[in-house]
């Protein structure tokens, strides 16, 4: 696998009756997954400080299919495009072991300034992190591949 790769199990309270995911799990889960993403960039200690400050403003989720109760959801991350201030992330969701994505998420972030919380460019070091990407990381948070 070449892409980042961050692996979650999915717990009751965050199902309905019937023991499926609910929709709006998969914004908090988009959530962690991008910070394991920038820590996987090298930007651990920046977001612990808040040296690495940006803001969602957009957030578009596709579901195709629906996750269930203990399931392990594999959770991919990717740079999609980066402007000025802002950058989108693409997020896939994929049941563990299996190639077929169930959710997708696409995310547009500002980035800003730490102390004031204007909009800030993003700065070259970060561009560049951001343009190589993570692939090949794998963050195992489920137990999953152990």
């Amino acid at each position: 696998m070449s892409r980042f790769r961050y692996f979650l199990r999915t717990r009751y309270s965050e199902c309905d009756a019937q023991k499926v995911v609910f929709n709006a799990r998969y914004a908090d889960y988009t959530d962690v997954a991008t910070a394991e993403y920038f820590r996987a960039l090298g930007y651990e200690k920046e977001m612990q400080t808040g040296e690495l400050d940006f803001q969602l403003v957009k957030q578009t989720t596709e579901w195709r299919a629906p996750a269930r109760y203990d399931q392990v959801l594999e959770i991919s991350v990717s740079t999609k495009h980066l402007g000025n201030t802002s950058f989108t992330l693409a997020t896939e969701f994929r049941i563990a072991g299996e190639e077929r994505v169930i959710v997708t998420v696409e995310t547009v972030y500002v980035h800003v300034d730490h102390h004031t919380l204007q909009k800030s460019p993003l700065p070259a070091p970060l561009r560049s992190a951001m343009e190589r990407g993570a692939s090949n990381v794998t963050i195992d948070h489920a137990a999953y591949l152990a």
